[in-house]
């Protein structure tokens, strides 16, 4: 028989009952990050308090490094097993999905380098990630997608897979961005050439494409200052 304990350490399901309560007494912004951690993760293992499990895990790797793991990295971390990993990797998606989106606040783009800061998560990925940023008359952001997520030298995107969630969310431009898993900065032939095709299709749906960023660690590459479409 499972046994209730509030605070007596104990691993189950009681473990996380102090985080849980705490968040409902004081709200969210009241936890440390291992009573967070703790609460999604919800039990602990072989024993182990779940407190404690978090804390070793966060000791190891900072809130933001895990923000970017994903589910395979996740589930190499002990204490971390698929249930948990893909739980986490769904929290963490949406939690960037939302503050991409701006939770509410349509920020507005004015230059290369206020895209730069959107899309900052994708600038250290192993494999090439195209997004779309999507914004309405006045240039401000409607929402952000993930386009494609292709090999370490390649990511393949159709003009529809752009033009579909814009015509939805009633873009009236779009602004495109990628990195390279290099570092390298430099567009590719087919970077190039993509780029044309997408601003062809733009103009025949009416949705002008206004820039596509390269990003790297260091690095970016705006295509429209640097006259390539």
């Amino acid at each position: 028989m499972e046994v209730a304990v509030r605070r007596g350490g104990i691993s189950g399901v009681a473990d996380v009952d102090m985080p849980r309560e705490k968040l409902e007494r004081l709200g969210p912004e009241a936890l440390r990050n291992e009573e967070l951690l703790a609460i999604l993760l919800r039990t602990g293992y072989e024993g182990k308090n779940v407190l404690d499990v978090a804390g070793a895990i966060l000791r190891k790797h900072s809130p933001e490094k895990l923000l970017e793991m994903d589910l395979e990295s996740l589930t190499r971390i002990k204490g971390i097993g698929r249930a948990k990993g893909a739980g986490l990797v769904a929290a963490f998606e949406l939690s960037r999905r939302a503050l991409n989106q701006g939770i509410g606040i349509a920020p507005s783009i004015s230059r290369p380098v206020d895209v730069v800061s959107m899309v900052a998560d994708i600038k250290d990925r192993r494999k090439e990630y195209f997004v779309a940023v999507f914004l309405n008359a006045r240039n401000q952001v409607i929402c952000r997608e993930t386009v494609s997520v292709g090999s370490l030298n390649a990511s393949l995107v159709h003009p529809r897979e752009v033009f579909f969630p814009a015509v939805g969310s009633s873009a009236a431009s779009v602004i495109l961005a990628h990195n390279h898993p290099s570092g390298d900065v430099t567009p590719s032939k087919e970077d190039i050439e993509l780029t044309r095709r997408m601003a062809q299709a733009g103009e025949i749906m009416g949705i002008e494409v206004l820039d596509h960023i390269i990003v790297g660690p260091e690095r970016f590459l705006s295509m429209k200052e640097a006259n390539l479409f």
